[in-house]
């Protein structure tokens, strides 16, 4: 059990957790929630013993294995799997040893403990996890430097929950993800077979995926049975008897305040009022319900409706390079009040798309008509960084509306996109991340915009701040375009689902229940391959080149086969010791069993070998 008591954090001097208790039983699937800033992060810092808490104790049970996302993405030669593989501290020790091992009963004790951690499976395990998250056969076999920052994170994700700790601890895993990984993620965590405490703003990840909701608000922790829906009603029930609570107590309060003003000069009367002091210093006041509203989000609406449809694509073919189109054949129509989202794996082109509908990228052939005096409004995370992190919310706005622009004006437009008061002065570098996000969604809108381009913007959103910009979406009179890993966003705005697959964009016409079940169904299955990394929007290589990864997979199950027969073969001599069985008997049976184990290692790799000879032989035609 997990079990946090009498706990208090502070952190540059404010407090962040004040005094909380909570006891997390084994197996638990737990989901935090929090306001931005409250101290999620800090508590999982305390957990993992990297961080001293102001007071009480967080205990663990003995030999529980606690994992976490590594802050550094792996970078190197190795390959994907390689690394994954390496997660799991201790098969790869023993299989280290057991190459050089050469006493019968230690290598007897290691083939044992292989089996019973199932490790002859782990590298089938490992494969699948980083196919779930997005990566192809071919791509578990390059190394990890061939990738960008962010798919080198995945892999990280990857070895935390193959190493399958006692105690998994994730901080926004789903950042890093898109939609389809981000489907097999809540999938993976609702089977997770022991105890897991994930941050996440991701309401479908909460609803799907945890059974536990651990809350953080006003410095008090809180846990909560059930799903994120039902954490919903207990707190609004709690919070309404709270609140009746409070006024009862005020009342109380002020009844007795009001017998010692009254009688508290009167001689007969004294002992009595005396009393009613001492009454009221023992009611301690219930902690008021603190208004925590989220701020709205609004885009402002454009100055003109213009005739549809406002973007027309005729069969178009866009990309790097002329020789090798990302997409071809694309045909689409953008309407006024169209909700449109885009599914598909990232490195399938939907960053491509979107710079073809925002003009900036021109097509290779085919026909691009956008409607006359047609304005676009284009949102990427990656913006965020060009944001200047010593000028503040009004010098940004300053900046758009010019220098001749009254200071009441600037100031009320900087209001307007959340920023008011001494809010509009504070330096970019010292807003946090969803204030950042709030910013340049508010400056990328600034002009009332025909049509929005939405590349994930909640990343840096708490649930609340996602529910607005939701309802700001669903009230933009223009078009918008989202690309988003978050299904509550989708199910809440999008009216049409386009999917980017196949070199190409087609229509979705079923429901993103119905795209959660393809998407599980590939992802578990054997998935078609891609191509990733910084240049990943590249053409898939001919279906020959696939004779690569084969050869790699027969030369991996010939070395297997070579070192399992050796082991077999120090068993096998161990066992023709004449004595050996009257020596010692328990010695004896363990490189029985070794021995057995062993075999059956040996079966799974040659099968392995045959599998892939038949593949590579089919290949070659």
């Amino acid at each position: 059990m997990l079990a946090i008591t009498d706990l208090s954090i502070r952190l540059a001097g404010r407090l962040l957790i004040d005094q909380s208790s909570v006891q997390i039983t084994p197996g638990s699937r737990v989901g935090m929630v929090g306001r931005n800033g409250t101290g999620k992060s800090t508590l999982f810092k305390v957990i993992r013993g990297e961080l001293a808490a102001e007071h009480g104790t967080v205990t663990l049970p003995p030999r529980w294995r606690v994992g976490s996302l590594a802050q550094e993405a792996p970078n190197g030669p190795e390959s994907l799997i390689s690394v994954v593989l390496k997660a799991d501290l201790e098969r790869d020790a023993l299989l280290a040893e057991a190459e050089s091992a050469t006493d019968p009963h230690r290598i007897a004790e290691i083939q044992t403990r292989l089996v019973d951690i199932d490790a002859h499976s782990a590298p089938s395990r490992a494969a699948a996890i980083l196919s779930g998250l997005g990566f192809s056969a071919t791509d578990q076999l390059r190394p990890c430097a061939e990738f960008s920052g962010g798919w080198r994170m995945r892999v990280a994700l990857a070895a935390t929950l193959f190493a399958a700790p006692d105690l998994l601890l994730l901080d926004e895993p789903t950042n890093y993800l898109d939609l389809e990984g981000t489907l097999w993620l809540e999938d993976h965590l609702a089977h997770y077979p022991r105890t897991v405490i994930v941050i996440s703003h991701d309401r479908d990840l909460l609803e799907s995926s945890v059974d536990q909701i651990l809350h953080l608000e006003r410095s008090k922790l809180t846990l909560y049975k059930g799903t994120y829906s039902s954490f919903e009603e207990q707190r609004a029930m709690r919070e309404m008897l709270d609140a009746k609570q409070v006024k009862r107590q005020e009342a109380e309060r002020a009844r007795l305040q009001a017998f010692v003003d009254r009688f508290k000069a009167k001689a007969s009367k004294a002992r009595q009022a005396q009393s009613r002091v001492k009454m009221l210093e023992r009611l301690k006041p219930i902690t008021a319900l603190v208004t925590q509203d989220v701020r709205e989000i609004s885009f402002p609406a454009p100055e003109k409706i213009l005739s549809p449809p406002i973007i027309a694509v005729d069969n178009a073919a866009v990309g790097y390079d002329p020789a090798t189109p990302v997409l071809g054949r694309v045909t689409l129509r953008i309407d006024n009040d169209d909700r449109i989202a885009l599914l598909g794996s990232n490195g399938n082109g939907k960053s491509t798309l979107v710079k073809l509908l925002a003009g900036r990228l021109a097509p290779f052939s085919g026909k691009v008509t956008r409607a006359d005096k047609l304005s676009i409004a284009y949102f990427a995370q990656h913006q965020l960084d060009e944001l200047n992190e010593d000028g503040s919310a009004y010098d940004h706005v300053r900046k758009l509306m010019g220098g001749e622009a009254p200071e009441a004006k600037v100031r009320a437009r900087a209001g307007a996109i959340g920023f008011s008061g001494k809010a509009a002065d504070t330096k970019v570098g010292k807003l946090s991340g969803g204030e950042k996000a709030r910013l340049l969604l508010g400056l990328a809108t600034f002009f009332g915009p025909n049509m929005i381009i939405l590349d994930e913007p909640t990343n840096h959103l708490d649930i609340d701040s996602r529910a607005a910009l939701a309802e700001a979406i669903n009230e933009f009179p223009g078009a918008v375009i989202m690309v988003s890993h978050d299904r509550y966003l989708i199910e809440a705005c999008a009216d049409r689902l386009w999917i980017v697959a196949d070199r190409t964009v087609t229509n979705y016409d079923g429901d993103l229940d119905e795209y959660r079940r393809l998407v599980l169904s590939a992802r578990n299955g054997e998935p078609a391959p891609r191509e990733r990394s910084a240049a990943s929007e590249k053409p898939q290589r001919p279906r020959s080149d696939n004779r690569g990864p084969l050869k790699k997979r027969i030369a991996e199950a010939e070395s297997e086969i070579a070192r399992v027969s050796e082991i077999i073969t120090k068993i096998d001599t161990a066992l023709a010791l004449p004595d050996i069985f009257t020596r010692d008997p328990k010695q004896a049976a363990q490189l029985s069993k070794a021995r057995a184990n062993a075999a059956g290692a040996l079966a799974r790799a040659e099968e392995q070998w045959l599998e892939a000879s038949t593949q590579f032989d089919e290949a070659a035609g």
